[in-house]
Formats: structure tokens, sequence, C-alpha cells
């Protein structure tokens, strides 16, 4: 089981920045990728950034030089935290932003969600 809880949403203006964090506890050593998604209004949800235990990423073209995710392993391994810094923030980035963990179990994925956090761009 992971546990995952998400902070560091709010209100913005465009062009403005936001770093969204997600505290992973539990299984993390069973943690292959985390992620952020989001989803706004009437869409469905979205890939936005995703981060691999060898430290690969990857973006959604939308968000390709102005988000940036990383991640700050503890030393005790009892907590994963990962970030996602977002700058130059659009309108169209309003949305719950949604933390994700993928686990490999068994050699099968199992997905961990957060509860979401909402991030709102004002023009």
């Amino acid at each position: 089981q992971v546990h995952l809880v998400e902070s560091g949403g709010g209100l913005v203006q465009a062009g403005g920045s936001l770093r969204l964090s997600c505290a992973a506890s539990g299984s993390i050593f069973s943690i292959y990728a985390m992620s952020w998604y989001r989803q706004a209004p009437g869409k469905q949800r979205e890939l936005v950034a995703v981060i691999t235990r060898s430290g690969d990423t990857n973006y959604a073209d939308s968000v390709k030089g102005r988000f940036t995710i990383s991640r700050d392993n503890a030393r005790d391994n009892a907590k994963n935290t990962v970030y996602l810094q977002m700058n130059s923030l659009k309108p169209e980035d309003t949305a719950v932003y949604y933390c994700n963990a993928t686990v490999i179990s068994g050699s099968y994925p199992y997905d961990y969600w957060g509860q979401g956090t909402q991030v709102t761009v004002s023009s």
C-alpha cells in the first residue's frame, strides 16, 4: 500500500508560479514511477509529467519548458516526495492536479492516487 498526500495548490495570476508537492509513504520501495495528472472541468484526466525510479522524466507537450518534475528521496526511505514546479502558468493550466504512484507487484502495475489539489490560474 502507498499513501499519497498532495499540497501546494492555490490561486495564481497568469505568468505566475506554483510548486506542488506529493509525499508518498508506505511501501515506497515498490514504486516504479510517480506522476502528476490533471483534470479540468468537463475534460478527461491527462498526464502532465512522470519521473521513474531511475530518474527519467517525461512531460506533456503542453507543459514542456514550463513545468519541472523532481523527486526527493528521504534518507531513511520512510517517505518519498515528488514535486511539480510550474512556471509561466496559463489559464488553461487550471485543473485539479493529482499525484499518482505506479507500483510493480508480481509483474503487474498498480496505481495509487492522491486526493487532488486545485490549481486556478486567473487571466
